[in-house]
């Protein structure tokens, strides 16, 4: 079961990154329920197993490219963000360690992996991954744009992603990059 887990979220992140035109530098949010993922209610059953599979499949496609991880929280954090230092080092940091109840078993995992990880009430990234109605959205940039992937469930949780471009600005005689749409 988990090694399923892990395929199908490898193929989510691979077209998320190639739709979202990610590169070196950018961030990824990842909000993600367990339970979901394991057929439950979101927040009821929590698994450390299939959390540790979703993130070991999300980082084999972000390390090499450069990408940061941002792991969203659960409300129980207020949906704070579990994130490598390098990613926000102006960021404002907040103390709190995530636990699979308090946090999410995905930001456990985040927490434990990550070589200096630090947690952050909010960060603007450029793409996100929503596993099991997390509601990801107050954590992308401005303007999010919808994606529909080939997987659309991750385990037995829906599956939401989107992707962000800039704010087209300006008036009728404004002309814009084609290449950030």
């Amino acid at each position: 079961m988990f090694e399923t887990i892990k395929n199908e979220v490898v193929k989510a992140t691979e077209e998320i990154c190639e739709i979202g035109r990610l590169s070196a530098g950018d961030i990824l949010v990842v909000g993600c329920s367990s339970s979901e993922v394991c057929g439950s209610k979101i927040g009821s059953d929590s698994s450390p197993e299939a959390a540790e599979a979703i993130f070991e499949g999300i980082m084999s496609v972000l390390a090499p490219r450069g990408i940061f991880l941002a792991a969203q929280c659960c409300e129980h954090l207020n949906r704070a963000i579990i994130i490598e230092k390098a990613a926000a080092p102006y960021a404002e940091r907040v103390n709190v360690v995530p636990q699979p109840k308090a946090g999410g078993s995905f930001a456990t995992a985040a927490y434990k992996h990550f070589a200096n990880p630090i947690a952050v009430e909010e960060i603007k990234a450029d793409a996100g991954l929503d596993i099991g109605g997390t509601l990801i959205g107050m954590h992308l940039r401005k303007v999010a744009v919808p994606v529909r992937l080939s997987v659309n469930h991750i385990g037995e949780a829906i599956l939401l992603a989107a992707r962000t471009r800039p704010k087209c600005i300006g008036g009728i005689r404004a002309h814009y990059d084609d290449n950030l749409m």
